[in-house]
């Protein structure tokens, strides 16, 4: 995790929010190369969830909502977390987080304590996890809202403008990405647990039947693991764990996470979950078929975290063998897909070649451009950034036109027509 953690900032993927003012915890800056995972991440789920398919759309619901969407929903009552106090230091932890209470345990030993003293805990305490804001000029005046805490409900309260307004009959499916705040008390592992982060789901609705109900389930984990898989995640580091009844969110029928083997252990970055009616009934709405028979449909949802895939798609990413570091990414997430170097900084003749392959590669795909250094170590920096080729302009490029390409996997070079370039990373890429 320091590691990565090291080359995050190093490399402009990933900065401490607010560093210059000393922080603020549980949030997270993305840099230029963050920027561009985050967004690669987005579109590669968007295409396979929403482009690709037909019986899904899509939609970008606000994020303010009226507080009554979070009352019917339930989450004003039962969107919490049981916290326990150290009487200690008085700093909260999650009841259920048993290691992390341990641990805390332990520092306290380790720091000495009086004689006779015991780390002793409050008895657990719920605590609402949305983010409260306010609306309004006038002071004394303003209208009490919440932050998302999840992205979920953008699309129940839009069920029936989507209904109305697109050809879609069930089963179909509504997908969204979108930001959600979560009081989180103890925020923490980079950006594994943040107060502010990023959600991609699938509300996916079907008929009000078991059968159908458990089709649509196993159907999407399915879906979503081999998703993760196609963009590199290896297989042996990804599970599935089913929630056991005293842990299931308020609106499940049933659940299960897809978890990542991460440093800080299994970890999970996606829920497939069974809301039943929770949601639809809960805001009155329902739906008539194509026969005049109206029922209230069953959703199965996928909710996946933008932010957790990224850090663990780095994670998975991340490989040292002494010699250099590099990061594995897929190529279709990979911020830059190509870099161009002039071999030389200082032939202007290269310079002026290098730049005219670099303009033609830019409209097509994130190109990178670096004259920094020697070509070294300029291999190992776009190594660092995931960048899936290198091409360098040398000097038999003034004479036959082709340039050199380096695999940033296997260090393997290759020579390729400049007329060619493009047409080899774009097939590179499918």
């Amino acid at each position: 995790m320091e590691k990565i953690v090291a080359l995050c900032k190093r490399r402009g993927f990933i900065y401490p929010g607010s560093e210059i003012y000393g922080g603020l915890t549980g949030t997270w800056d993305y840099g230029p190369l963050g920027s561009e995972l985050k967004r690669n991440i987005k579109n590669e789920w968007w295409k396979s969830m929403v482009g690709l398919r037909s019986d899904v759309v899509g939609i970008d619901a606000a994020i303010m909502m009226n507080p009554q969407v979070w009352r019917s929903s339930g989450h004003l009552e039962a969107f919490t977390d049981p916290l326990v106090e150290c009487l200690v230091c008085h700093q909260r932890f999650r009841a259920d987080k048993r290691e992390e209470i341990a641990g805390h345990e332990n520092s306290h030993k380790a720091e000495g304590l009086p004689a006779g003293r015991q780390v002793e805990w409050t008895s657990p305490k719920k605590f609402n996890l949305l983010v409260e804001a306010e609306l309004g000029v006038v002071e004394g005046e303003k209208q009490k809202v919440y932050l998302r805490g999840e992205i979920t409900q953008g699309a129940f309260v839009n069920f029936e403008n989507v209904v109305s307004s697109n050809r879609v009959k069930i089963p179909f499916g509504i997908a969204q990405i979108g930001k959600a705040f979560r009081n989180e008390i103890t925020p923490g592992n980079f950006t594994y647990r943040s107060r502010e982060f990023e959600q991609m789901e699938l509300e996916f609705f079907v008929r009000p039947e078991k059968e159908e109900g458990d089709k649509w389930f196993d159907y999407w984990k399915k879906e979503r693991l081999e998703w993760y898989k196609s963009l590199g995640l290896t297989e042996s580091k990804l599970r599935f764990r089913k929630h056991e009844d005293s842990e299931r969110a308020h609106y499940a029928k049933y659940a299960e996470d897809i978890e990542f083997e991460a440093p800080f252990g299994w970890s999970e970055f996606e829920g497939i979950h069974h809301r039943g009616d929770w949601d639809l009934s809960r805001h009155k709405l329902g739906y008539m078929d194509d026969q005049g028979q109206k029922f209230t449909p069953w959703v199965i949802e996928t909710s996946g975290g933008v932010d957790r895939s990224a850090l663990f798609f780095l994670l998975n990413a991340y490989q040292d063998d002494s010699k250099r570091v590099w990061l594995k990414l897929h190529p279709r997430l990979a911020p830059y897909k190509v870099a161009v170097f002039p071999l030389l900084a200082n032939k202007q003749e290269l310079v002026e070649k290098a730049r005219s392959i670099y303009d033609s590669l830019k409209p097509s795909f994130m190109t990178a451009w670096d004259d920094r250094g020697n070509i070294g170590k300029r291999y190992l920096s776009q190594d660092e950034a995931g960048t899936p080729w290198c091409v360098t302009v040398d000097f038999q490029t003034l004479e036959d036109d082709t340039v050199t390409v380096r695999d940033r996997d296997t260090a393997e070079q290759e020579r390729v027509k400049v007329s060619e370039l493009a047409a080899f990373v774009a097939k590179k890429l499918e």
